[in-house]
Protein backbone atom coordinates (compact mmCIF):
# COMPACT_ATOMS: atom_id res chain seq x y z
CA UNK A 1 0.00 0.00 0.00
CA UNK A 2 2.80 2.38 0.90
CA UNK A 3 4.61 1.59 -2.38
CA UNK A 4 1.46 2.36 -4.39
CA UNK A 5 1.12 5.73 -2.69
CA UNK A 6 4.77 6.48 -3.37
CA UNK A 7 4.36 5.57 -7.05
CA UNK A 8 1.27 7.77 -7.33
CA UNK A 9 3.09 10.68 -5.72
CA UNK A 10 6.00 10.18 -8.08
CA UNK A 11 3.68 10.11 -11.10
CA UNK A 12 1.91 13.29 -9.92
CA UNK A 13 5.27 14.95 -9.40
CA UNK A 14 6.40 14.20 -12.97
CA UNK A 15 3.03 15.32 -14.37
CA UNK A 16 3.36 18.59 -12.48
CA UNK A 17 6.82 19.17 -13.98
CA UNK A 18 5.51 18.44 -17.49
CA UNK A 19 2.51 20.80 -17.09
CA UNK A 20 4.72 23.50 -15.61
CA UNK A 21 7.13 23.23 -18.51
CA UNK A 22 4.35 23.56 -21.03
CA UNK A 23 2.94 26.58 -19.24
CA UNK A 24 6.32 28.29 -18.95
CA UNK A 25 7.16 27.68 -22.60
CA UNK A 26 3.78 29.05 -23.60
CA UNK A 27 4.36 32.21 -21.60
CA UNK A 28 7.90 32.64 -22.88
CA UNK A 29 6.81 32.21 -26.49
CA UNK A 30 3.82 34.52 -26.11
CA UNK A 31 4.93 37.85 -27.52
CA UNK A 32 2.66 40.86 -27.87
CA UNK A 33 2.74 42.58 -31.25
CA UNK A 34 5.41 45.23 -31.49
CA UNK A 35 4.57 48.68 -32.83
CA UNK A 36 5.06 48.12 -36.54
CA UNK A 37 3.63 51.30 -38.04
CA UNK A 38 3.62 55.01 -37.11
CA UNK A 39 1.61 57.36 -39.31
CA UNK A 40 2.12 61.14 -39.07
CA UNK A 41 0.07 63.68 -41.01
CA UNK A 42 -0.20 67.47 -41.02
CA UNK A 43 3.34 68.66 -41.81
CA UNK A 44 5.22 68.53 -45.09
CA UNK A 45 6.97 65.31 -46.11
CA UNK A 46 10.38 66.36 -44.78
CA UNK A 47 9.09 67.53 -41.39
CA UNK A 48 6.83 64.49 -41.00
CA UNK A 49 9.83 62.23 -41.60
CA UNK A 50 12.02 64.15 -39.15
CA UNK A 51 9.38 63.85 -36.42
CA UNK A 52 8.87 60.16 -37.25
CA UNK A 53 12.58 59.43 -36.78
CA UNK A 54 12.63 61.25 -33.44
CA UNK A 55 9.72 59.14 -32.20
CA UNK A 56 11.26 55.91 -33.50
CA UNK A 57 14.33 56.66 -31.41
CA UNK A 58 12.17 55.90 -28.38
CA UNK A 59 12.53 52.20 -29.29
CA UNK A 60 8.80 51.66 -29.03
CA UNK A 61 8.11 48.10 -27.96
CA UNK A 62 4.42 47.40 -27.78
CA UNK A 63 1.42 49.54 -28.65
CA UNK A 64 -0.45 48.28 -25.58
CA UNK A 65 2.13 49.60 -23.16
CA UNK A 66 3.44 52.74 -24.89
CA UNK A 67 3.85 55.72 -22.60
CA UNK A 68 2.16 58.46 -24.59
CA UNK A 69 3.84 61.12 -22.46
CA UNK A 70 7.19 60.28 -24.11
CA UNK A 71 5.71 60.88 -27.56
CA UNK A 72 3.92 64.03 -26.41
CA UNK A 73 7.18 65.42 -25.01
CA UNK A 74 8.78 65.14 -28.45
CA UNK A 75 5.75 66.67 -30.18
CA UNK A 76 5.57 69.62 -27.76
CA UNK A 77 9.23 70.40 -28.45
CA UNK A 78 8.44 70.85 -32.15
CA UNK A 79 7.86 74.55 -32.90
CA UNK A 80 5.89 73.77 -36.08
CA UNK A 81 3.01 72.12 -34.24
CA UNK A 82 -0.08 74.02 -33.08
CA UNK A 83 -2.33 71.11 -32.09
CA UNK A 84 -2.15 67.33 -32.30
CA UNK A 85 -3.90 64.07 -31.52
CA UNK A 86 -2.26 60.71 -30.83
CA UNK A 87 -4.24 57.54 -31.47
CA UNK A 88 -3.32 53.94 -30.69
CA UNK A 89 -4.74 51.63 -33.32
CA UNK A 90 -4.52 48.09 -32.07
CA UNK A 91 -2.78 45.79 -32.48
CA UNK A 92 0.36 47.59 -33.71
CA UNK A 93 -0.21 51.09 -35.12
CA UNK A 94 0.12 54.66 -33.84
CA UNK A 95 -1.54 57.51 -35.75
CA UNK A 96 -0.51 61.12 -35.06
CA UNK A 97 -2.63 63.92 -36.54
CA UNK A 98 -1.07 67.38 -36.50
CA UNK A 99 -2.32 70.92 -37.12
CA UNK A 100 0.60 73.10 -38.20
CA UNK A 101 1.11 76.51 -36.58
CA UNK A 102 0.41 79.68 -38.57
CA UNK A 103 3.34 82.08 -38.95
CA UNK A 104 2.55 85.71 -38.16
CA UNK A 105 5.81 87.67 -38.38
CA UNK A 106 9.59 87.58 -38.67
CA UNK A 107 11.99 88.67 -35.94
CA UNK A 108 15.74 88.75 -35.37
CA UNK A 109 17.10 86.67 -32.51
CA UNK A 110 20.85 86.53 -31.94
CA UNK A 111 21.63 87.39 -35.54
CA UNK A 112 19.21 84.88 -37.09
CA UNK A 113 15.73 85.41 -38.53
CA UNK A 114 12.95 83.46 -36.86
CA UNK A 115 9.25 83.09 -37.58
CA UNK A 116 6.74 83.73 -34.80
CA UNK A 117 3.99 81.12 -34.83
CA UNK A 118 0.43 81.30 -33.54
CA UNK A 119 1.57 78.75 -30.93
CA UNK A 120 3.90 81.36 -29.42
CA UNK A 121 7.05 79.55 -30.51
CA UNK A 122 9.97 80.61 -32.69
CA UNK A 123 10.99 78.65 -35.79
CA UNK A 124 14.20 79.30 -37.71
CA UNK A 125 13.30 80.85 -41.06
CA UNK A 126 14.46 78.49 -43.81
CA UNK A 127 11.97 79.50 -46.51
CA UNK A 128 10.71 82.61 -48.25
CA UNK A 129 8.14 84.37 -46.07
CA UNK A 130 8.53 87.79 -47.65
CA UNK A 131 4.83 88.52 -47.18
CA UNK A 132 5.14 88.48 -43.39
CA UNK A 133 5.80 91.76 -41.52
CA UNK A 134 9.15 92.20 -39.79
CA UNK A 135 9.34 93.07 -36.10
CA UNK A 136 12.03 95.52 -35.02
CA UNK A 137 12.85 95.46 -31.31
CA UNK A 138 12.64 92.72 -28.72
CA UNK A 139 9.05 92.25 -27.58
CA UNK A 140 7.80 89.42 -25.43
CA UNK A 141 6.15 86.95 -27.81
CA UNK A 142 2.94 87.06 -25.79
CA UNK A 143 2.88 90.86 -26.13
CA UNK A 144 3.08 90.50 -29.89
CA UNK A 145 0.27 87.90 -29.94
CA UNK A 146 -1.83 90.29 -27.87
CA UNK A 147 -1.15 93.04 -30.44
CA UNK A 148 -2.12 90.68 -33.27
CA UNK A 149 -5.48 89.97 -31.64
CA UNK A 150 -6.20 93.71 -31.27
CA UNK A 151 -5.37 94.33 -34.93
CA UNK A 152 -7.57 91.42 -36.03
CA UNK A 153 -10.44 92.83 -34.00
CA UNK A 154 -10.08 96.28 -35.58
CA UNK A 155 -11.07 97.52 -39.04
CA UNK A 156 -7.47 97.18 -40.21
CA UNK A 157 -6.42 94.02 -41.99
CA UNK A 158 -3.23 92.43 -40.67
CA UNK A 159 -2.20 92.07 -44.33
CA UNK A 160 -1.97 95.88 -44.54
CA UNK A 161 1.00 95.89 -42.17
CA UNK A 162 4.52 95.96 -43.56
CA UNK A 163 6.61 96.26 -40.37
CA UNK A 164 6.14 96.52 -36.61
CA UNK A 165 8.34 98.48 -34.21
CA UNK A 166 8.47 97.68 -30.52
CA UNK A 167 9.91 100.06 -27.91
CA UNK A 168 11.16 99.32 -24.38
CA UNK A 169 8.26 101.39 -23.04
CA UNK A 170 5.94 98.60 -24.36
CA UNK A 171 4.71 100.86 -27.12
CA UNK A 172 4.21 99.88 -30.77
CA UNK A 173 4.46 101.63 -34.12
CA UNK A 174 2.87 100.07 -37.19
CA UNK A 175 4.14 100.73 -40.69
CA UNK A 176 1.53 100.10 -43.36
CA UNK A 177 2.31 98.83 -46.83
CA UNK A 178 1.58 102.27 -48.24
CA UNK A 179 4.49 103.46 -46.03
CA UNK A 180 2.34 105.38 -43.54
CA UNK A 181 3.72 105.02 -40.01
CA UNK A 182 1.15 104.83 -37.20
CA UNK A 183 2.58 105.83 -33.82
CA UNK A 184 0.36 104.19 -31.21
CA UNK A 185 -0.09 105.05 -27.52
CA UNK A 186 0.61 102.65 -24.69
CA UNK A 187 -2.27 100.29 -23.88
CA UNK A 188 -4.11 101.15 -27.07
CA UNK A 189 -7.34 99.36 -27.96
CA UNK A 190 -8.99 98.20 -31.16
CA UNK A 191 -11.32 101.22 -30.86
CA UNK A 192 -8.27 103.47 -31.20
CA UNK A 193 -7.22 101.59 -34.32
CA UNK A 194 -10.74 101.91 -35.71
CA UNK A 195 -10.55 105.67 -35.15
CA UNK A 196 -7.24 105.82 -37.06
CA UNK A 197 -8.64 103.63 -39.82
CA UNK A 198 -11.63 105.92 -40.32
CA UNK A 199 -9.38 108.98 -40.18
CA UNK A 200 -7.20 107.62 -43.00
CA UNK A 201 -10.24 106.61 -45.03
CA UNK A 202 -11.62 110.18 -44.86
CA UNK A 203 -8.32 112.07 -45.11
CA UNK A 204 -8.23 114.39 -48.15
CA UNK A 205 -4.94 116.23 -47.59
CA UNK A 206 -1.44 115.66 -48.92
CA UNK A 207 0.19 112.24 -48.78
CA UNK A 208 1.06 111.19 -45.24
CA UNK A 209 4.26 109.84 -43.77
CA UNK A 210 3.48 109.73 -40.06
CA UNK A 211 0.23 109.64 -38.09
CA UNK A 212 1.05 110.23 -34.42
CA UNK A 213 -1.73 109.12 -32.07
CA UNK A 214 0.32 108.89 -28.88
CA UNK A 215 -1.47 111.83 -27.22
CA UNK A 216 -5.03 111.13 -26.16
CA UNK A 217 -7.71 112.76 -28.34
CA UNK A 218 -5.08 114.19 -30.70
CA UNK A 219 -3.63 113.20 -34.07
CA UNK A 220 -0.43 114.84 -35.23
CA UNK A 221 0.43 114.55 -38.91
CA UNK A 222 3.74 114.64 -40.71
CA UNK A 223 2.98 115.13 -44.38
Amino acid sequence: MHQRKSKKLLIYFFLLIIVSSISNNSINNFKLNKTQEINISGLNEEDNLKLLNEIKNLSLDNVYFINKSEIIKIINANSLIEKYEVFKKYPSTINIKIVKTTFYAKINNEGKTFLIGSNGKLTLNKSDYSELPYIFGKPNINEFLKLKKIIDKSKFSYKQIKDLYFFPSNRWDLKLKDDILLKLPNNFTYEKLDYLYEFLENYKGESLNIVDARIDKQIILNE
